[in-house]
């Protein structure tokens, strides 16, 4: 685990983009929640329900191309072009104190093991 961040990889049988990962998995349940699909920046991510506004599970797509059979699921500040922007300009207003809550806390805690749940959920698809 990188400093704040979880991350479990999931390898999945078939090749998905972003999207058609989503198409695959947006009925299912979970326990992090129901999954969205999210424009953050330039790319769209696959995300649950945010814990808070700096901690919340996401899916991404890993390698180059664009399908894989690999996909990490992690923990991150919520995503969204509107908090992305918030997000920064809290960190800079705050000299980077106000991120400190995604790395200590009991809802940091909970959100790593939602990460841990849901690649175990992904995996028992099967995809």
């Amino acid at each position: 685990m990188a400093f704040g961040v979880k991350i479990k990889t999931v390898k999945t049988a078939n090749k998905y983009t972003i999207e058609s990962f989503y198409e695959a998995i947006k009925d299912k349940k979970f326990t992090a929640g129901e999954p969205s699909l999210t424009k953050h920046g330039l790319a769209y991510v696959i995300t649950f329900p945010a814990l808070d506004k700096r901690n919340q599970v996401w899916i991404i797509r890993a390698g180059l191309g664009q399908e894989s059979n690999k996909f990490q699921v992690q923990k991150q500040e919520q995503a969204g072009m509107g908090n992305m922007m918030q997000n920064a300009a809290l960190d800079g207003l705050t000299r980077g104190w106000a991120g400190v809550g995604k790395v200590f806390g009991n809802t940091a805690k909970e959100c790593e093991k939602l990460v841990e749940k849901t690649a175990e959920e992904l995996n028992a698809l099967g995809l």
